[in-house]
């Protein structure tokens, strides 16, 4: 069958699934496709500052925005309770004081505000249920640009340690508890003094190792990135680097409004993003990573890179971001009044985000924010407030990686069977060109969708590649489904074909090789271990391939060994035999019939061909076989029973007979018949006499002496003319006459030991004496006085059974007188002493009754004299 052929027989695959069917994309992905917008904006506020001057900073947290205006104001809007709330921290002072930094915690609770007034700077702590704020004294004079909250630890009560960075370069720690209302302590970490420039971004990162704390600080310039870690206090973390190198890294250029922002997903950071003066340096976290930069810090910045803003314009000019912000996949910049989304991947500009200002507003959008717990951004102008949403922004990250050919992040950022098969579609195409076909094969097995398997099975029947079919058909089966049970059925036949091919296609070069006197072990190397995978193959696929259709090929490509392989795996038995009878290898069958789940009925089935095979082998299986009947297997031993055998050769059905016998104590009888006819067929008889006198049934509780039929032993052993066995049998039966009959025609002894057997019958016991006696006689050729000496002599054997007028009657009359003359003078001496016993015991028994006459006589004249004072014995006693 060619592959075209073979698939014209294949059921089609389903079409993709639609997006509505799919149960995989909602409703808002839905809308993303109509209108194909990652973000989106809408406004928020318009009237923000509630004229309280214009805005000047803003922070959000958990759903609140925290604005600080030019008057000195702070108004707090929390949009998970509707309401706001206005903060004057000018406390009615008139002139200049804007806010110049607002910094909101992730969880909207805690706040620090920093107030730029004429006579220096002040900086305010606010809690979300205060009134009022409470000014920081120990922070007076020192401008916050960047607050970095310990967001593991921070709760609504207290803040934990907080990290401060001021425009003169310098590090604060504080802390800050709800109840209290004032600040616990204010330490001063660090202080840049090599290159004094302002702090304008902090972030802070805690990892547990073990029972200790590790802090993770990042801290930014205009022109440096500077990196702490160490374990223990935070004090005691930057108190390390006054004796070791400080980490930074330093870029050319400048930019004032240097921005650090970390991207924050499940309350841990997953990467960052620095706006510096050469561009967005941005790079991976890990926390938890172990290895040592040059520096001796442990580095967890990975796949660092840098976003030129060359790239932001459309000239190619460099435009630098006033502000920016970082989600999972992007960068929001603010470039003039528009925010710029930049996919951090690609490095592209995938939207450009426009706002519908007030005419108020004349500096257009002055800053960005966002709101990590919310998972939303803000931008804002000097009055309005903007929301900038997210949808689904990384519905297109695997097609963003399919285009840089990173194929395994494409595949982990897929939504749906349709992505991934585009993904696998480019590298199997792009393998195919290369014609490296078996990867091609890989991966086109793992197309659902967008290919039809016939398509794909095609492209590797046109070009000739049957071996990169056969992959592509075995990955696809990989892939499947269990419940596709007639597809996997279908596939797997016709790889089972492409091997049988295969194993030809070796077979001939191998032939060929022969004729050529060029046959390599290489060659011979290859075919074995092929045929091995194919047997790995049918061992994997016995239980979809099917049955009938397997066989036929395997029987059509002349595959036996295969053929009885599968068999086996198909728990067809009966097969595995038949082949190894075939050829010959008993012993490899009779493994096969000693299985637990092989049917017992196939060892009767085969136990004739199995014993004319190699009986010995045979037997033993039977033997080391708990559960036969061997009366199941009477036709097979009968069949090697009626074969010729050499002389000296150990009779394998006897073997076996005996262990049924004496170890399994069989009580067939036809066992016992078949075990004492092969005893009657050998040639001594000795055996045959044993299993007679060993009478197997003795010893049951009312149980017969023997099992075997006595009548058919006592025909067999008559026809095969063992006479001894006959009379054993006679005497067996209770027919002893017939026994001493028998017995006297083949040993006059044997007689005499079956006479001598009736031990309750003397009569019975002296006729078969006599029988012996004149069969003695009779043998006796004349009558001459030694053989008439012979014949007195036997009745001494008798034990005084037979005396002399017993077989007087055995001779003929013209015998002497003078030949029994001693015999019959002893007869008659023996007689007289009788009579004479006799006589003696009549005067004996005489003179007894005389004496009992004479005392009746004398006690009829007896008296007793009896005085009549004498009391009565009786009454006495």
């Amino acid at each position: 069958m060619r592959g075209d052929q073979f698939l014209s027989r294949l059921v089609f695959w389903p079409d993709p699934p639609s997006l509505e069917s799919s149960g995989r994309e909602s409703e808002s992905e839905a809308m993303d496709v109509v209108n194909g917008q990652l973000f989106s904006v809408d406004p928020l506020e318009r009237y923000a500052a509630k004229g309280h001057g214009v805005i000047t900073s803003m922070s959000a947290g958990n759903d609140v925005i925290l604005v600080g205006t030019s008057r000195g104001w702070l108004i707090r809007h929390d949009f998970g309770l509707g309401d706001s709330q206005d903060l004057d921290l000018g406390g009615g002072r008139s002139g200049d004081q804007a806010v110049h930094r607002v910094f909101m915690d992730p969880g909207g609770s805690h706040c620090i505000a920093t107030v730029l007034l004429p006579g220096g700077a002040e900086t305010y702590y606010m809690h979300a249920k205060w009134l009022r704020p409470k000014l920081l004294s120990r922070l007076k004079g020192l401008v916050v640009n960047a607050v970095a909250w310990n967001r593991q630890l921070i709760t609504e009560a207290s803040t934990k340690e907080v990290i401060l960075g001021t425009e003169n370069g310098q590090i604060y720690e504080t802390a800050v508890d709800e109840v209290e209302k004032r600040e616990k302590y204010v330490k001063q970490l660090f202080e840049l003094t090599e290159l004094q420039e302002a702090i304008t971004g902090l972030q802070m990162e805690t990892a547990s190792v073990g029972n200790a704390t590790r802090y993770y600080v990042m801290a930014v310039t205009p022109t440096r990135l500077y990196s702490f870690t160490g374990i223990g206090s935070l004090e005691t973390v930057f108190a390390s680097y006054f004796d070791r190198a400080i980490h930074f890294m330093e870029l050319p250029g400048e930019i004032p409004n240097s921005e650090l922002h970390f991207f924050i997903k499940q309350r841990r950071a997953k990467h960052f993003g620095w706006l510096s003066g050469a561009g967005i340096y941005h790079g991976d976290l890990n926390f938890g990573a172990q290895h040592s930069s040059v520096s001796g810090d442990e580095n967890f910045v990975e796949n660092k890179g840098l976003l030129d803003y060359s790239k932001l314009g459309e000239l190619g000019e460099a435009i630098k971001p006033r502000s920016f912000a970082v989600s999972e996949y992007h960068f929001l910049l603010l470039i003039g009044d528009k925010v710029k989304v930049v996919n951090r991947i690609s490095q592209q500009v995938v939207e450009e985000l426009t706002f519908d200002h007030n005419s108020d507003s004349s500096k257009g959008i002055i800053g960005l924010c966002s709101d990590a717990t919310a998972g939303l951004f803000y931008a804002y102008d000097e009055n309005s407030i903007f929301q900038v949403s997210v949808r689904d922004e990384g519905r297109d990250m695997w097609q963003v990686y399919l285009d840089m050919k990173e194929y395994a992040s494409a595949l982990s950022h897929c939504h749906s069977p349709s992505q991934r098969d585009q993904v696998y579609l480019v590298q199997a195409d792009l393998a195919f060109s290369s014609k490296d076909y078996y990867r091609a094969a890989s991966f086109y097995a793992k197309i659902n969708y967008v290919l039809s398997f016939e398509e794909i099975s095609l492209k590797f029947i046109t070009i000739g590649e049957q071996d990169a079919l056969r992959t592509f058909l075995l990955r696809k089966l990989d892939n499947l489904m269990k419940d596709d049970k007639s597809q996997i059925t279908m596939i797997s036949t016709w790889p089972t074909k492409l091997y049988l091919d295969k194993i030809n296609r070796l077979l001939l070069e191998d032939d060929t090789s022969k004729i050529a006197n060029t046959v390599s072990d290489q060659g011979m190397l290859e075919y074995h271990s092929f045929v091995k995978e194919f047997r790995a193959f049918l061992s994997d696929s016995k239980d979809v391939l099917d049955e009938a259709t397997t066989m036929r090929l395997l029987e059509s490509y002349g595959r036996v060994e295969e053929l009885v392989y599968f068999a086996g795996l198909k728990e067809k038995y009966e097969i595995v035999v038949h082949h190894y009878i075939q050829q010959g290898e008993a012993k490899k069958a009779l493994e096969v019939l000693q299985r637990r789940n092989v049917p017992i009925d196939l060892q009767y089935k085969f136990a004739p061909d199995l014993i004319s095979l190699d009986a010995y082998e045979t037997v033993e299986s039977w033997m080391n076989t708990g559960n036969l009947n061997p009366r199941k297997l009477i036709a097979a031993m009968m069949r090697y029973a009626s074969e010729p055998h050499a002389k000296n050769e150990t009779h394998e059905v006897i073997k076996y007979l005996e262990f049924c016998v004496k170890k399994l104590h069989n009580e067939d009888p036809g066992v016992h018949n078949l075990l004492l006819s092969l005893y009657a067929k050998q040639e001594d008889e000795t055996q045959l006499l044993q299993f007679l006198d060993s009478k197997f049934g003795k010893g049951q509780t009312n149980g017969p002496d023997f099992f075997y039929d006595p009548k058919y032993a006592l025909r067999l052993c008559l026809k095969e003319k063992r006479m001894r066995s006959c009379v054993c049998i006679y005497s067996m039966m209770s027919m002893h006459e017939e026994a001493v009959a028998l017995a006297l025609q083949v040993d006059p002894e044997l007689a005499k030991a079956e006479a001598d057997k009736v031990e309750d019958d003397e009569d019975k016991r002296k006729k078969l004496w006599l029988m012996v006696a004149k069969h003695v006689i009779e043998q006796e050729k004349g009558f001459k006085r030694e053989n008439i000496r012979k014949a007195i002599a036997f009745l001494a054997e008798t034990g005084e059974l037979l005396k002399i007028e017993d077989i007087l009657p055995f001779f003929p009359d013209f015998v002497l007188i003078d030949d029994f003359k001693e015999e019959i003078c002893k007869s008659l001496k023996d007689y007289n002493n009788q009579i004479e016993k006799l006589k003696q015991e009549m005067n004996d028994a005489t003179r007894g009754a005389d004496n009992i006459r004479s005392d009746i006589s004398a006690l009829a004249q007896r008296y007793a004299v009896i005085d009549r004072e004498e009391e009565c014995g009786v009454l006495v006693h």
